[in-house]
């Protein structure tokens, strides 16, 4: 099964537009959605800013996303990795939930990391996972 931690930018993308591609992720089986209370906050305030209207179909996919604990302060990434502070809570989250991806929109931060397994968590972007999956039978 795979555990799919979802990012603020997925979040919010898939709530800003109902016809969102995103949005097949909550459809998938042998899947587990997560997040933690940092990625949702962040989506929920840029949805707030840039789609309000849209903050009902966000709650509405939250229900069926696990939500994981933010990662402890001891938490360290890995070596060699290195992050902004905002994004540094996304990776750790991912790690210390064990999850199996971390899928992010955010190519400036992460593009780097994309394809890469950083501490046991395979960080791709949204779209190349599904492309994958939807290629499994």
């Amino acid at each position: 099964m795979d555990r799919l931690f979802l990012d603020a930018s997925v979040l919010f993308s898939a709530a800003y537009s109902p016809a969102s591609s995103l949005r097949q992720l909550w459809n998938l089986g042998d899947t587990e959605l997560l997040a933690s209370p940092f990625a949702i906050q962040e989506a929920t305030d840029n949805l707030a800013i840039a789609r309000p209207a849209q903050l009902p179909d966000l709650r509405a996919l939250l229900a069926t996303v696990n939500q994981v604990p933010d990662p402890p302060a001891a938490a360290v990434l890995p070596a060699g990795v290195t992050l902004p502070d905002k994004d540094r809570p996304i990776l750790l989250s991912a790690m210390e939930s064990q999850a199996t991806h971390l899928l992010t929109g955010d190519v400036r931060h992460f593009g780097p990391y994309f394809g890469k397994n950083l501490g046991g968590v395979l960080v791709l972007r949204p779209g190349v996972y599904l492309v994958g999956r939807l290629k499994t039978p």
